[in-house]
């Protein structure tokens, strides 16, 4: 790879394997996420906060299935065109800016994720990408 920032795609592609789905990952919930929801769904936001969402601390957060993954997967995300605003940024996420070692192991259960950069490259690259979604849904 060049010395040039990496773009989103060259450090991911998603596989549409659902992993990122699976597990308590904690997907934080916006009150735009909850709406957008909900008119895709056609029903009142108050139902898919109570129906579909759990607390953690004071924020919603999607529930999971008995089966573990989120309530909203099954094979593929059946929101997919709303869904939440942290699944959309997947996996250029505030939390490899904390630790960029994050990176690796989410790597480690999403195949569509390259590891063969070195972390200034994913650092760039993920500051970059959050940067141009600030403040955008």
């Amino acid at each position: 790879m060049s010395s040039k920032t990496p773009t989103p795609g060259d450090l991911f592609a998603c596989t549409q394997c659902g992993d990122c789905c699976r597990g308590y990952g904690g997907t934080h919930l916006t009150g735009a996420d909850i709406q957008a929801i909900a008119e895709y769904l056609r029903i009142p936001a108050k139902t898919v906060r109570h129906r579909y969402c759990v607390l953690s601390g004071d924020k919603r957060m999607l529930a999971q299935g008995d089966n573990g993954y989120c309530v909203f997967w099954d094979r593929v995300c059946t929101i997919h065109p709303v869904k939440p605003r942290m699944c959309r940024k997947w996996p250029f996420i505030a939390s490899v800016l904390t630790d960029v070692t994050n990176w690796g192991i989410m790597a480690d259960s999403c195949p569509g994720m390259r590891v063969d950069v070195g972390d200034a490259a994913i650092l760039a690259c993920v500051r970059a990408v959050m940067q141009q979604t600030k403040g955008h849904p």
